[in-house]
Protein backbone atom coordinates (compact mmCIF):
# COMPACT_ATOMS: atom_id res chain seq x y z
CA UNK A 1 0.00 0.00 0.00
CA UNK A 2 1.41 3.39 -0.77
CA UNK A 3 1.07 5.56 1.92
CA UNK A 4 0.16 9.49 1.38
CA UNK A 5 2.98 12.12 1.03
CA UNK A 6 3.69 14.39 4.07
CA UNK A 7 1.33 17.46 3.52
CA UNK A 8 -1.80 15.94 2.04
CA UNK A 9 -5.00 16.56 4.03
CA UNK A 10 -7.15 13.54 3.86
CA UNK A 11 -10.80 13.92 2.80
CA UNK A 12 -13.33 15.20 4.82
CA UNK A 13 -16.42 12.67 5.21
CA UNK A 14 -18.60 15.23 2.62
CA UNK A 15 -15.82 15.11 0.19
CA UNK A 16 -15.02 11.14 0.48
CA UNK A 17 -19.00 10.91 -0.06
CA UNK A 18 -18.52 13.22 -3.11
CA UNK A 19 -15.88 10.91 -4.47
CA UNK A 20 -17.58 8.18 -3.97
CA UNK A 21 -21.49 9.76 -5.13
CA UNK A 22 -19.25 10.58 -8.24
CA UNK A 23 -17.59 7.25 -9.02
CA UNK A 24 -21.27 5.54 -8.56
CA UNK A 25 -22.59 7.54 -11.56
CA UNK A 26 -19.61 7.30 -13.65
CA UNK A 27 -20.85 3.66 -13.64
CA UNK A 28 -24.50 3.35 -13.08
CA UNK A 29 -25.27 6.43 -15.62
CA UNK A 30 -24.24 5.06 -19.18
CA UNK A 31 -25.97 1.62 -17.95
CA UNK A 32 -28.76 2.63 -17.23
CA UNK A 33 -28.88 5.56 -20.49
CA UNK A 34 -27.80 2.19 -22.39
CA UNK A 35 -30.37 0.20 -21.01
CA UNK A 36 -33.24 3.18 -21.88
CA UNK A 37 -32.42 3.61 -25.44
CA UNK A 38 -32.02 -0.12 -26.34
CA UNK A 39 -35.89 -0.26 -24.48
CA UNK A 40 -37.44 3.25 -26.09
CA UNK A 41 -34.92 4.22 -29.27
CA UNK A 42 -33.81 0.64 -30.19
CA UNK A 43 -30.10 2.21 -30.44
CA UNK A 44 -27.49 1.36 -27.79
CA UNK A 45 -25.54 4.59 -26.10
CA UNK A 46 -22.39 3.41 -27.74
CA UNK A 47 -23.90 3.69 -31.07
CA UNK A 48 -25.83 7.22 -30.45
CA UNK A 49 -22.80 8.89 -29.54
CA UNK A 50 -20.61 8.41 -31.95
CA UNK A 51 -23.49 9.12 -34.66
CA UNK A 52 -24.08 12.55 -32.78
CA UNK A 53 -20.25 13.53 -33.10
CA UNK A 54 -20.80 12.88 -36.89
CA UNK A 55 -24.01 15.02 -37.01
CA UNK A 56 -22.09 17.98 -35.39
CA UNK A 57 -19.00 17.52 -37.52
CA UNK A 58 -18.31 19.72 -40.50
CA UNK A 59 -19.21 17.46 -43.59
CA UNK A 60 -20.50 14.88 -41.21
CA UNK A 61 -17.08 13.38 -41.39
CA UNK A 62 -14.79 12.68 -38.48
CA UNK A 63 -11.36 11.19 -38.79
CA UNK A 64 -11.90 7.53 -36.77
CA UNK A 65 -8.61 8.90 -34.14
CA UNK A 66 -10.71 12.15 -33.51
CA UNK A 67 -14.24 10.27 -33.28
CA UNK A 68 -12.19 7.55 -30.67
CA UNK A 69 -11.60 10.26 -28.73
CA UNK A 70 -14.35 12.40 -28.63
CA UNK A 71 -16.90 8.88 -27.34
CA UNK A 72 -13.85 8.38 -25.16
CA UNK A 73 -12.88 5.05 -26.81
CA UNK A 74 -9.71 3.18 -27.57
CA UNK A 75 -9.43 3.76 -31.67
CA UNK A 76 -9.65 -0.05 -32.13
CA UNK A 77 -13.02 0.23 -29.88
CA UNK A 78 -13.94 2.63 -32.22
CA UNK A 79 -13.50 0.89 -35.12
CA UNK A 80 -15.81 -2.01 -33.92
CA UNK A 81 -18.38 0.17 -33.40
CA UNK A 82 -17.95 2.13 -36.71
CA UNK A 83 -17.66 -1.71 -38.29
CA UNK A 84 -21.57 -2.33 -36.60
CA UNK A 85 -22.67 0.82 -38.06
CA UNK A 86 -21.39 0.92 -41.36
CA UNK A 87 -23.23 -2.31 -41.36
CA UNK A 88 -26.44 -0.96 -40.68
CA UNK A 89 -25.45 1.92 -43.08
CA UNK A 90 -25.36 4.59 -40.87
CA UNK A 91 -21.86 5.31 -41.40
CA UNK A 92 -19.48 4.76 -44.12
CA UNK A 93 -15.59 4.94 -43.37
CA UNK A 94 -13.39 6.60 -46.61
CA UNK A 95 -9.94 7.34 -46.72
CA UNK A 96 -8.29 10.48 -45.41
CA UNK A 97 -7.72 13.26 -48.20
CA UNK A 98 -5.02 14.82 -46.38
CA UNK A 99 -3.01 11.49 -46.21
CA UNK A 100 -4.36 8.39 -47.60
CA UNK A 101 -3.29 6.40 -44.02
CA UNK A 102 -6.14 7.31 -41.83
CA UNK A 103 -9.55 6.72 -42.30
CA UNK A 104 -12.60 9.02 -42.10
CA UNK A 105 -15.82 8.17 -40.45
CA UNK A 106 -19.17 9.68 -42.74
CA UNK A 107 -22.69 10.11 -41.50
CA UNK A 108 -25.02 8.77 -44.28
CA UNK A 109 -28.43 10.03 -44.80
CA UNK A 110 -29.43 6.98 -43.34
CA UNK A 111 -27.78 7.53 -40.21
CA UNK A 112 -28.88 11.26 -39.71
CA UNK A 113 -32.15 9.58 -39.90
CA UNK A 114 -31.59 7.15 -37.28
CA UNK A 115 -29.96 9.66 -35.18
CA UNK A 116 -33.63 11.49 -35.09
CA UNK A 117 -35.32 8.75 -34.46
CA UNK A 118 -33.16 7.78 -31.43
CA UNK A 119 -32.80 11.38 -29.85
CA UNK A 120 -36.30 11.50 -28.27
CA UNK A 121 -35.27 8.26 -25.98
CA UNK A 122 -31.70 9.31 -25.25
CA UNK A 123 -33.44 13.15 -24.45
CA UNK A 124 -35.92 11.78 -22.26
CA UNK A 125 -33.37 9.18 -20.48
CA UNK A 126 -30.61 12.36 -19.65
CA UNK A 127 -33.27 14.30 -18.35
CA UNK A 128 -35.24 11.66 -16.11
CA UNK A 129 -31.57 10.14 -14.57
CA UNK A 130 -30.06 12.87 -14.42
CA UNK A 131 -30.98 16.56 -15.10
CA UNK A 132 -33.98 16.37 -12.96
CA UNK A 133 -32.30 15.70 -10.33
CA UNK A 134 -29.43 19.03 -10.56
CA UNK A 135 -32.76 21.34 -11.22
CA UNK A 136 -31.95 24.59 -9.11
CA UNK A 137 -28.21 23.59 -9.05
CA UNK A 138 -26.05 26.04 -11.48
CA UNK A 139 -25.44 23.87 -14.31
CA UNK A 140 -22.84 26.24 -16.00
CA UNK A 141 -20.15 25.71 -13.31
CA UNK A 142 -20.99 22.82 -12.61
CA UNK A 143 -20.21 21.89 -16.06
CA UNK A 144 -17.15 23.71 -15.92
CA UNK A 145 -16.07 22.29 -12.69
CA UNK A 146 -16.13 18.89 -14.51
CA UNK A 147 -14.64 20.04 -17.57
CA UNK A 148 -11.79 21.02 -15.90
CA UNK A 149 -11.56 17.60 -13.81
CA UNK A 150 -11.72 16.01 -17.39
CA UNK A 151 -8.86 18.45 -18.75
CA UNK A 152 -6.58 17.43 -16.02
CA UNK A 153 -7.02 13.79 -16.40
Amino acid sequence: MHLPEQGLRPLDATEEALVRALGEVMMALPRAVDADMIRDGGLRLSEYTPLMFLSEAPDRQMRMSELAEACTLTLSGMTRVVIRLEKEGYVERVRCTEDLRGWNAVLTDSGLARLREAWPAHLASVRRRMLDDLAGHDLTQLTAALRNIAKAC
